[in-house]
């Protein structure tokens, strides 16, 4: 289908709009960073690059930053493995795709809640394995979402194509169905990492003693 150029148009009007209202709180944000004024006054009465400095050096925000990232990496890692798994089975698309279903900031709140329960019962105590488990639970949602629809364009033809011609189920997946999937894969994982690692909800049930200021 080819669009008007006055569609077009209006879609990227459209489009700025959307993007103004996301990113210029932010860049906002970003320039009072540099502010001299404390009081985060409007505009900036100065330019310094104190503040900056200090969170350069402070331990604790060091620390945090690098448990986030390890936290985010892990999780991702893992809902990469059972998402795309999940995905590829279709008797379990309709328990991955349940938690979609509930708005998100509930569903968060929700499985926080549970896994809190379910760690401090069963395992006796909250750890950073725990905040990776809780991170690991939505992470899976995204990437399964990102695979499964890929696989619904993609069919089943070429793999069964390539199974005629004597190619095994791992060949198949390697030379086809992995190159076919690739791009989903990725946008889930980095959308997952994104997620994860500005995850604050999850995080404050599933964190133990000495975690529950992470991840920033």
């Amino acid at each position: 289908m080819r669009l008007s150029r006055a569609a077009k148009r209006t879609l990227l009007a459209i489009m700025a709009v959307g993007f103004t209202f996301i990113y210029l709180p932010l860049l906002l944000v970003v320039i009072n960073s540099f502010n001299t004024n404390k009081s985060f006054a409007w505009p900036p009465t100065g330019f310094t690059t104190e503040w900056w400095s200090k969170a350069a050096v402070n331990e604790g925000i060091r620390d945090a930053v690098m448990r986030s990232f390890v936290t985010a990496l892990i999780a991702t890692t893992i809902a990469l493995v059972l998402g795309s798994l999940a995905a590829a089975d279709n008797s379990l698309q309709l328990l991955a795709m349940t938690p979609s279903s509930l708005p998100y900031w509930c569903y968060r709140i929700v499985t926080g809640i549970a896994l809190n329960n379910v760690f401090t019962n069963f395992f006796g105590k909250l750890t950073f394995f725990t905040i990776v488990i809780g991170h690991a639970t939505f992470c899976i949602v995204v990437v399964f979402n990102n695979v499964a629809a890929r696989y619904r364009r993609l069919g089943t033809n070429l793999q069964e194509a390539s199974m005629d011609l004597g190619a095994n189920r791992f060949t198949t997946f390697r030379l086809v169905t992995f190159p076919l999937i690739r791009n989903a894969l990725v946008a889930g994982g980095l959308l997952a990492f994104g997620l994860s690692f500005d995850e604050i909800i999850v995080t404050t049930f599933t964190a133990g003693a000495g975690q529950t200021t992470l991840p920033i």
